[in-house]
């Protein structure tokens, strides 16, 4: 064949690796500002800066750390809060309390509910739907799991006796409020209104116990939807969807940058919930959240007692059936140790005992 002229075109040129090398440094961000997370919605975070609500992303350097509500974070870009603006969330400081669950007790993967809040308080009905001691415990073993205090509000008292409960709660050191509905109106608010004061509370609870009826009686204009009880299943149909922190008025918000430096009251409503799982928390920590039969088996059970039902010379056998007490009381007794001997049960994976 004749020779052929080449040109540049009959060149092909690879693009080659560069000559400057890739870098692990990232910004330090020191103009970042400080702000907290009060609600997120599909990716999007509601922070409030300086007292001005802020909508920011989350930066892709934080890989896969989950942002929550109550979360002390930092924040660069566009921080005048104008509609279609965006800042980004560089940094979560540390926290100071975790509330966490899982979808149940053998479960690896644990959820962040809520993030630096100082009490959790256990929403439960007395009736319609029908009370879940159980659920209870569960709630309060996270809340001391977590460093926070317990609080157990009752909830539609019009239609049942809060005695009992208030009874089997109080011999373990929960505070319960009562309240019940006198047509709009929430009788007992304000004993919860103080319950609340200057802190920091999150609301769990089943699905149309009144969670979120409470808090548009403790926060008006919170406009948090509510819903009635499923006839069939006895239980409460999903109505907010999303964790939200509100301010309890009065709040003076100018100085806000987390629960842990805002004053006045804040509130954090979740969605209602059909379990509370415990797998992230130490089996042998599940005893402390049972403070009346912590202190019986710190005097009397021997020494590596696993306080089930098996479980040899166990101090609170004897506890719980102690003949000179009155019925209610004995009731109460059995009523919790076969509380925590099914959540023991439970984390350890073991056979039920009944």
């Amino acid at each position: 064949m004749p020779p052929r002229d080449l040109d540049e075109r009959d060149v092909r040129v690879r693009p080659g690796r560069g000559s400057r090398p890739r870098t692990k440094q990232r910004p330090a961000h020191a103009d970042a500002v400080r702000g907290f997370v009060t609600g997120v919605d599909r990716g999007r975070y509601q922070t409030l800066v300086d007292g001005h609500p802020v909508v920011a992303m989350k930066a892709r350097d934080l890989g896969s750390q989950r942002v929550v509500p109550g979360d002390q974070v930092d924040l660069v870009g566009d921080l005048s809060g104008r509609p279609g603006t965006l800042a980004r969330i560089v940094r979560i400081a540390p926290r100071r309390t975790v509330l966490r669950r899982t979808a149940d007790d053998q479960d690896p993967s644990e959820r962040v509910v809520v993030a630096n809040a100082d009490q959790l308080v256990v929403v439960t009905a007395l009736a319609d739907p029908t009370p879940r001691t159980r659920m209870i415990d569960r709630c309060v073993v996270a809340a001391y799991d977590a460093g926070m205090d317990a609080l157990l509000v009752l909830t539609k008292a019009d239609l049942a006796d809060p005695a009992p409960l208030t009874a089997l709660y109080a011999a373990a050191g929960v505070t319960s409020v009562v309240t019940r509905l006198d047509g709009d109106q929430v009788v007992g608010l304000d004993r919860l209104r103080a319950a609340l004061a200057d802190r920091a509370s999150v609301l769990v609870g089943h699905s149309g116990v009144g969670k979120s009826t409470l808090v548009n009686a403790l926060v008006p204009g919170a406009d948090r939807a509510t819903g009635l009880v499923n006839e069939v299943t006895g239980r409460g149909r999903h109505t907010s969807t999303s964790a939200v922190a509100l301010p309890l008025p009065p709040s003076d918000l100018g100085l806000v940058g987390g629960f842990a430096e805002a004053p006045g009251t804040w509130v954090i409503d979740t969605p209602g919930v059909r379990s509370f799982g415990l797998a992230h928390v130490d089996p042998a920590h599940l005893l402390a959240a049972f403070t009346d039969l912590a202190d019986v088996a710190a005097a009397s059970c021997p020494r590596g007692c696993t306080h089930l039902a098996d479980a040899p010379d166990c101090a609170l056998d004897e506890w719980a059936a102690v003949p000179d007490v009155p019925a209610l009381v004995r009731q109460t007794r059995h009523a919790r140790l076969d509380s925590l001997r099914r959540l023991l049960v439970s984390r350890l994976g073991t056979d039920d005992p009944d």
